[in-house]
């Protein structure tokens, strides 16, 4: 029994309840949900160093034994995602301090973002495959408000879209469930583990995997990403990078943890179709991100770019590509989030998200403009940055598998994504300054200091990778061994 493992879920879920109840009072909530974040950080970081010493750590809720009760396990991966989940969403709140709005702020904008933090951490944390589909639907509920926000006409629009993408796959999830349920008798992750590898992986068992890579495909926009551009360039700069920092990632977790949990016996099938949709995704990603001249849509199109490089090293599958998917998940979820976060501090000043009415915004605001040097050379993956460590392992383990053809996608489509990053650096901040800061249409203050934070964070993680891929190292070992996750669920009980 660890009541830890539940913390990261309570605290936001309680804090967020609390602060509905005093909607008008703006400075409460700002406090509160702040101290929220920092605590479930704490939890975060106590959770890496209880996993590190004693091994990956469960909760049975109800103290009925698994696989009969709610299982709630922590192991590194989750604990790393967890801690992410809380930088991401600190800084992205602070930016929201100055830029969401009073009256956004007083329509219940705090409470939803932590409960939004409520459904992305419980899905790190669930066990058991149902409650994970309830995780998602509290995560896209809080989405669902969030994207509509301030109610503008081009979020309605592209509201819809996001909504029903998400209830059509909502409903998949659900079939896909009850398939599973009906051919195994159980939804607990570490029991299905067991019952499909004493079964064995057959022709139905391997559809009803692929019906599961349909369905969190569409969540994570691997190759169905149809829905994205739109909705994540439509609500606020605040919500767009607390968008693209967590909710495609959530859906990459859930791949991670079904297809080498679950479902990893026929990886010449499944994990196949998962390289050949990563290279498609990157491809579509990077072409939309070069050919366009519009800042949220070059910044949109690079969340699917990051997205497909990811699930390379998940259809490798080897030690090597695994570790350096989820430092690169790590490093994603930071740089995105920055990325947006000076995107939309670039539209606050000049008033446009077209790239051909900005030019030498650097002479008035340097510091934001060597910021955004910083974190394009980080995404791009250039050494010593966070970016370059993850892509260095993702391409080895895909020459290591024999996908030369998906090592080479990856390195081709890093090069454009350093094209149209640079593309806004160029012509954004370079060039004649003809907008002096009297004409600027808002102020970045209060906004450099969470856009700092995220790009300290992209230098310690490539800086300080020697420290840090100890914890990646164990995270990967987690996922490689699925026999160490079924031990901790069933501690103390015999395996059915």
């Amino acid at each position: 029994m660890n009541n830890v493992v539940l913390l990261p879920i309570i605290i936001p879920l309680l804090t967020g309840m609390i602060m509905i109840i005093f909607r008008k009072n703006i400075r409460f909530q700002r406090a509160f949900s702040i101290f929220a974040i920092l605590a479930t950080g704490a939890v975060s970081v106590f959770l890496m160093a209880q996993i590190r010493a004693k091994g990956i750590q469960t909760l049975q809720l109800g103290g009925w034994q698994a696989p009969f009760g709610i299982s709630m396990v922590a192991d590194m991966f989750s604990a790393l995602l967890l801690l992410t989940t809380s930088v991401v969403s600190f800084c992205c709140l602070l930016f929201a301090f100055r830029s969401i709005g009073k009256e956004r702020e007083a329509s219940y904008f705090y409470p939803m973002v932590l409960f939004l933090i409520t459904g992305v951490n419980g899905s790190f944390l669930t066990g058991d495959l149902f409650n994970l589909y309830v995780c998602f639907e509290v995560m896209l509920i809080s989405s669902y408000v969030l994207i509509t926000l301030g109610g503008t006409k081009k979020q309605l629009r592209e509201s819809i879209k996001y909504v029903l993408t998400n209830i059509v796959s909502s409903f998949l999830f659900l079939v896909a469930i009850a398939y599973l349920y009906a051919m195994t008798g159980t939804l607990n992750l570490a029991h299905l583990s067991v019952r499909i590898a004493e079964a064995g992986q057959d022709g139905l068992m391997t559809t009803v995997a692929i019906l599961f890579l349909i369905v969190f495909s569409m969540k994570a926009a691997l190759f169905l990403f149809f829905w994205l551009p739109g909705s994540y360039s439509a609500p606020p700069t605040a919500i767009a990078a607390l968008f693209a920092g967590l909710l495609t990632k959530v859906g990459i977790y859930a791949l991670f943890r079904m297809f080498t949990l679950v479902f990893y016996h026929e990886p010449q099938i499944t994990h196949l179709i998962i390289g050949v949709l990563g290279a498609l995704t990157m491809l579509l990603g990077a072409i939309g991100a070069i050919a366009y001249w519009d800042i949220k849509k070059i910044l949109t199109y690079n969340v699917m770019v990051g997205v497909g490089f990811i699930m390379a090293g998940l259809a490798s599958f080897t030690p090597v590509a695994m570790t350096g998917s989820i430092y690169y998940l790590i490093h994603d979820m930071i740089i995105k989030a920055l990325i947006f976060l000076i995107g939309g501090t670039m539209i606050h000043l000049t008033g446009t998200s077209k790239l051909k009415e900005i030019s030498g915004l650097i002479g008035t605001h340097p510091y934001l403009g060597w910021l955004f040097f910083i974190a394009a050379l980080s995404l791009s993956g250039i050494p010593p940055l966070s970016g370059f460590l993850g892509k260095v392992y993702i391409t080895q383990g895909t020459f290591e598998t024999g996908y030369y053809w998906l090592g080479a996608i990856g390195l081709i489509t890093s090069l454009m994504v350093l094209f149209s990053i640079m593309k806004i650096f160029m012509n954004g901040f370079w060039g004649e300054t003809y907008l002096s800061e009297e004409m600027e249409k808002g102020t970045t203050k209060g906004l450099m200091f969470p856009i700092g934070l995220l790009t300290v964070a992209t230098i310690v993680l490539g800086v300080g990778a020697e420290g840090i891929i100890e914890y990646v190292n164990l995270a990967t070992e987690s996922l490689m061994n699925p026999k160490l996750y079924i031990e901790a669920v069933f501690r103390g009980n015999v395996t059915p």
